[in-house]
């Protein structure tokens, strides 16, 4: 593994284990193992490098999603589908806690930045691509439109559901929540639209 990775790899520790702000470049090259001017020689700024490590982290999530959702039941009827495949994500979630916290905390840090166009801009149309062909096999590239808002709504009930799980675990929603609210608000919007 050279500096570079070895760099990501420290990063990615360091964000999990002290979060966003508190992770400083002594901080990741200690972690890495390798001299403090490596970060600039490979990434430039300290929070390049952060922002970097905190997408390898959360495209290692996704990865670990999808094969939990894919290796997960094969049910027919919908609605069960939609359970356990809830289920199986609020799980990861849970298990992933400081990931998660680590993201917020960068949320709050870009809403604080003059310019809010940022790499993670761009992230964004990814995840939402991602979800909605990870849930229902929407193809981005041939439904744009649909996958932006199918994807989108799932990225909003996602960050969500995350926000009740870190805050109020003993009140959040489940797989079953979510199917009983979107099957009423469904019936209820759907008269109108």
């Amino acid at each position: 593994m050279g500096n570079r990775e070895k760099l990501l790899e420290g990063a990615v520790q360091c964000l999990l284990e002290k979060g966003y702000a508190a992770t400083t470049a002594r901080d990741i090259a200690s972690a890495a193992g390798v001299a403090l001017a490596a970060i600039n020689y490979h990434f430039r700024t300290t929070d390049a490098l952060r922002d970097e490590a905190l997408r390898l982290a959360l495209d290692r999530w996704g990865d670990e999603l999808e094969r939990a959702l894919t290796d997960g039941p094969n049910l027919s009827d919908e609605r069960e589908r939609f359970v356990a495949v809830w289920d199986r994500v609020i799980a990861s979630v849970t298990a992933n806690r400081s990931l998660w916290t680590t993201q917020f905390e960068l949320v709050t840090h870009l809403g604080h930045q003059a310019a809010p166009e940022s790499p993670w801009a761009a992230a964004q149309v990814e995840a939402e691509a991602a979800l909605a062909g990870l849930f229902h096999d929407i193809d981005a590239a041939a439904e744009p439109d649909t996958a932006r808002v199918v994807g989108g709504l799932y990225q909003a009930l996602l960050a969500g559901v995350v926000v009740q799980h870190l805050v109020a675990p003993e009140r959040a929603m489940s797989g079953r929540d979510l199917a009983l609210a979107l099957a009423t608000i469904c019936g209820r919007v759907g008269r109108k639209v």
